[in-house]
């Protein structure tokens, strides 16, 4: 056994041992330490500035790009809000204990189930460090304990958050365990942690492409995660079309980078002359450079040709492919074939039309007249996210603190045995 190989055995140990200890705890304590996490975030701002500022440096060395050290750094307004996000978990209803679907059987017992933590669950992210934060109070306040895995351009800086979580643990008299950081930046850490099935429960990758595809292909332990947002929105021949333009513009303009931004329209034949004109205007108006099909193209001369790989792509850019199609069946049709479960949309007043959208359109969320901006974990009401879920076991859609508990079955009897 490797060195990093043993480090993330002791790891799971530790955070297996913390996870049964969690889920004898009751949600006033846990909440205790949310609190004690965001006042020793807090109060520890000077040391994280510094922390990430070596981040910061080691990343301009090794030539990480405008963007990526954005999303690498932190100042005041950052580590107000990851504070901020920690009370804003701990003011969330307690998941855990609560039963449902109590009922009497035939025999004289009562069967229910009832909601518990999943174990440990094992976060593995690129870049940013608040995630570190995040991502420590959402499995706190499921009772469950983590390990964190972050990038290596923001190793400093998760380990000073960690140090403040670990402090406040022990405050609130739960076991510092509960709250791991892996301290190596070698890859090979990622390999041993997503091949610890005996102590991590479920994994939880948040980053590019590459990372999700290679935990999905390697992993030995379960993983909640998406790949792709090639995310649609189709405009029906029954859509009221001042109210699609706003909600296309939405969709696509307001944040470009983001797993539920609107990168492929699909526009219907017979509302195609009508629309298309005033979206491209928008969209040109707004920098969004247009791909088009051939009828796209004939109605907006402005629209450059979308290649066959244009319907397949998460720009995560201003960038936009646009189709016009034959009919409703033509555009579930397109989103079978190129959509990649996420988020897709209809803009319609004809009821009937949305509600066959609503059935067939097999996506973790499908929206009617509303910008697939919406899906998100607080634009639903659970409060925080730990990120999205296309498959379709356990969690799908934004993954709230319940798609980080699991139910098991109550049997209630007094005395009761099967004849």
């Amino acid at each position: 056994m490797s060195d990093i190989q043993g480090e993330i055995e002791t790891l799971g140990m530790n955070a297996r041992k913390a996870s049964r200890m969690l889920a004898t705890t009751d949600g006033q304590q846990r909440d205790a330490a949310l609190r004690a996490m965001a006042a020793a975030i807090r109060d520890s701002a000077p040391t994280l500035l510094k922390a990430n500022q070596k981040d910061l440096d080691a990343g301009e060395q090794a030539g990480l790009d405008a963007a990526l050290l954005d999303r690498l750094t932190l100042n005041a307004e950052r580590i107000e809000a990851m504070a901020a996000g920690l009370e804003q978990i701990a003011g969330l209803a307690d998941p855990i204990g609560e039963i449902t679907a109590l009922k009497p059987m035939p025999s004289g017992i009562r069967v229910g189930q009832m909601r518990v933590p999943l174990g440990v669950v094992a976060i593995i992210y690129e870049s940013r460090p608040n995630v570190t934060a995040d991502a420590a109070g959402l499995c706190l306040k499921a009772g469950n304990a983590c390990i964190l895995r972050g990038g290596s351009e923001s190793l400093q800086s998760n380990q000073a958050i960690a140090q403040c979580i670990n402090k406040a643990l022990a405050s609130a008299g739960l076991p510092t365990a509960a709250v791991q950081v892996v301290q190596t930046a070698d890859r090979e850490a990622v390999g041993a942690l997503i091949t610890a099935s005996d102590y991590v429960d479920v994994l939880v990758p948040r980053g590019g492409k590459g990372l999700i595809k290679r935990i999905s292909e390697q992993a030995t332990v379960p993983v909640i995660k998406h790949l792709d947002g090639v995310c649609h929105c189709y405009v029906d021949a029954g859509a009221d079309l001042n109210m699609a333009e706003r909600i296309v513009m939405n969709a696509k303009t307001q944040r470009y980078g983001t797993c539920n931004t609107l990168e492929t329209l699909l526009v219907d034949a017979a509302v195609a002359s009508a629309f298309l004109p005033r979206i491209v205007t928008q969209m040109t108006a707004a920098g969004v450079e247009l791909r088009g099909c051939e009828q796209t193209q004939a109605i907006s001369p402005s629209v450059g040709q979308a290649s066959a790989e244009d319907w397949d792509t998460e720009y995560l850019a201003p960038i936009l492919s646009v189709r016009v199609v034959d009919g409703l069946d033509a555009a579930m049709a397109h989103i079978e074939q190129h959509g990649s479960g996420h988020t897709d949309a209809i803009v319609t007043t004809d009821y009937a039309r949305a509600q066959r959208f609503l059935r067939a359109v097999d996506s973790s969320s499908v929206m009617v007249n509303a910008s697939t901006r919406f899906a998100d974990g607080a634009e639903y009401g659970l409060g925080a996210e730990i990120g999205i879920s296309t498959d379709k076991l356990h969690a799908r859609g934004p993954v709230g603190l319940e798609g980080l508990t699991t139910r098991k079955y109550i049997v209630l009897g007094d005395g009761h045995i099967r004849q």
